[in-house]
């Protein structure tokens, strides 16, 4: 089993920044996936950015230019910087962790990001 931690949520006014943390645990030998979704209130959840081991990303383009994923292959840790916060923007952001192949991942139990404006 794998458990996922993340940190770093919080509220920020329109304009601002915070970094997501987020740390797996456990039976990490097969992880290759990481990455962040978020899930607005009356919507579905979606991906915001993923990020495999070998470096290679995936950014949803509402973020691109204004969130960056980033990875520690050795703490197993996905990071996700966010500049220029909108209310837009406000939403449970969770982390997954999927192992190579699986369809499914391990998530985490989410942190709250609200933006103001």
């Amino acid at each position: 089993q794998v458990q996922i931690v993340e940190s770093g949520g919080g509220l920020v006014q329109a304009g601002g920044s915070l970094r997501l943390s987020c740390v797996a645990s456990g039976n990490t030998a097969n992880i290759n996936v990481m990455g962040w979704h978020r899930q607005a209130p009356g919507k579905q959840r979606e991906l915001v950015a993923a990020c495999n081991r070998g470096g290679n990303t995936n950014v949803d383009d509402s973020v691109k230019g204004r969130f960056t994923i980033s990875r520690d292959n050795a703490k197993n840790a996905v990071y996700l910087q966010m500049n220029s916060l909108r209310p837009e923007d406000t939403a449970v952001y969770y982390c997954n962790a999927k192992d190579l192949g699986a369809q499914y991942g391990y998530w985490g139990q989410g942190t709250q990001v609200t933006v103001s404006e």
